[in-house]
């Protein structure tokens, strides 16, 4: 019974796409995928006690394709009557040896409860799939999403984070020395070799003024804890982070060369538990040969008596498909000598039959009284035929003899006239 409302379910649905669209035919595996996403925000795996029926969590397309009908049929009303009671209203479990019918006319008057329409007949569900069965769940988990008052909430990024090379802390801080050497050794690079006097007056200046200056300063009267304050103060001022670019080859090697001490670091370890686990395999395996040789050997005898013991069923089947072929043969002969014998009796039967049969002898009967009839009409014929032929004879013969006696009379005036 099942079977057969599936495949009428199916005759149907394939003839709604027809007038739908083409597309209407896939339309119950994306319902299905909703219903499964409605029923993972509703939390069904656990709430709604799957594993203590037996029952697996649906797959993706679990209602939308033919897999075991009363597996699925179950499980429909499984899951319907749980999102009848996720959406507040009671509605008892209903069990495996219930009648089906009972079941889909309770579900739909629950459905039509919650007002939606019921456009299809409930023979549609007791397959337990297709696309009326994915309607009904995905309606249910609506109205239980609406019960337990589910709202989306906006969607929140994780942030990136910039992953930070580890920068050593004399790359990271530049000191104002150092920057202006580097600066002077890009200038000395770029400038052109030739010397110049009022340069060099320029740079002993210079140079004078600093020797001066440095001489003040190892003169100055400032407090040591005021200058190490502004010294704390400023120093934050005074680093110049570098950030490395992530692209940049060097920085791949230098993560090579990491990788590889700590592939060689992490290997020094992992290398004795190796060595020891391969120690210990070995051993098992020399263990596991010897074992299966002394098994060999002990039950060597047994093993002869199994290989005869095999030799001698191969022997039997063959005799035995001998056998049943020469029986085949002969069971082939016997129904052909039983068709010719039936065909025998059979033509037995019909000669018995007519043999015993009165009616041809009714029929010759019939055939006698209808002959005799038919001679003595004849003879009645003939009789007045005969009748008729002796009048037109005497009719003939009075008439000659009156033409005779006519020619007569004249001839007999004649004379007397003379």
């Amino acid at each position: 019974m099942v079977m057969a409302a599936a495949e009428e379910g199916d005759a149907a649905a394939a003839a709604g796409a027809v007038e739908r669209g083409p597309g209407a035919v896939y339309h119950m595996f994306v319902m299905m995928e909703d219903l499964l996403e409605k029923l993972k925000l509703l939390n069904y795996e656990e709430e709604a006690a799957l594993r203590s029926h037996n029952m697996r969590p649906p797959s993706r397309h679990y209602f939308a394709l033919p897999i075991n009908p009363g597996e699925q049929f179950y499980m429909f009303c499984t899951l319907a009557a749980w999102l009848i009671n996720k959406a507040g209203h009671p509605f008892e479990q209903p069990q495996e040896y219930d009648d089906p019918n009972a079941t889909i006319s309770s579900i739909l008057s629950e459905l039509r409860s919650f007002g939606r329409s019921v456009d299809f007949p409930p023979s549609k569900l007791k397959a337990g799939y297709g696309e009326q069965a994915c309607y009904v769940l995905d309606c249910l988990a609506e109205e239980a999403l609406k019960y337990t008052s589910f709202a989306w909430k906006r969607a929140t990024y994780p942030t990136e984070e910039l992953e930070e090379e580890a920068i050593t802390e004399d790359d990271a801080e530049l000191t104002l020395n150092k920057v202006e050497e580097v600066i002077a050794e890009e200038e000395t690079d770029n400038e052109e070799n030739y010397i110049d006097l009022n340069v060099l007056k320029a740079q002993t200046y210079k140079s004078d003024m600093i020797e001066s200056k440095q001489e003040e300063i190892l003169e100055s009267t400032v407090d040591a804890a005021e200058w190490n304050l502004e010294v704390e103060r400023v120093l934050p001022q005074l680093k110049v982070t570098i950030r490395t670019d992530n692209k940049d080859w060097r920085i791949h090697v230098d993560q090579m060369h990491q990788h590889q001490d700590g592939i060689e670091y992490a290997l020094k370890d992992t290398r004795g538990y190796l060595d020891k686990l391969h120690n210990e395999i070995s051993r098992t395996l020399e263990k596991v040969s010897s074992r299966e040789k002394y098994i060999n050997n002990q039950l060597e005898h047994l093993v002869q008596e199994y290989r005869s013991a095999q030799a001698l069923l191969s022997e039997a089947k063959e005799k035995y498909q001998q056998g049943s072929g020469g029986v085949t043969e002969q069971a082939r002969i016997l129904s052909e000598i039983t068709e010719e014998l039936e065909k025998i009796k059979q033509e037995m039967e019909e000669k018995g039959s007519s043999m015993t049969d009165g009616a041809p002898l009714v029929k010759i009967k019939q055939a006698l009284t209808k002959l005799k009839q038919e001679t003595i009409q004849m003879d009645i014929r003939i009789g007045v035929v005969e009748h008729t032929l002796l009048q037109s004879k005497l009719k003939e013969k009075s008439n000659m003899t009156r033409d005779m006696h006519a020619t007569v009379i004249p001839d007999s005036s004649i004379v007397g006239t003379y």
